[in-house]
């Protein structure tokens, strides 16, 4: 019998941010690096062993996997569900959740202006 392939989130089938543990740099496979001429879209693994980092100068193995940013965290098929907010990254969903914490407390605190 053959096993079925463990099904991936849209955060883990997104390319990894990898950052500088000497100076925090991060480097993103979207933007790439202008400094090098890497183009946007070059994975860390597809970087030249001669790249070092753009702050610092480290070499490549003083990069630490962070994950991928700027993905949502769930999977496709669910994506389309809701109120939009499977579409969300996870610093999105934040901002969502301590913004409408943050107008709830004001507007209680609002209400002792009442008389």
């Amino acid at each position: 019998m053959s096993e079925q392939p463990k099904e991936q989130t849209l955060a883990e089938q997104a390319p990894a941010c990898y950052e500088c543990k000497s100076c925090g740099y991060v480097y993103e496979p979207s933007k790439g690096d202008s400094k090098s001429n890497i183009a946007g879209g070059t994975k860390f693994e597809e970087l030249p062993d001669s790249w070092r980092c753009p702050v610092c100068g480290v070499r490549r193995n003083q990069f630490v996997n962070i994950g991928a940013s700027g993905a949502p965290s769930g999977f496709a098929e669910n994506l389309n569900y809701g109120f939009g907010v499977n579409r969300l990254t996870p610093a999105q969903k934040n901002i969502l959740i301590f913004g409408a914490l943050a107008l709830g407390f004001l507007f209680f605190i609002s209400l002792y202006g009442l008389k």
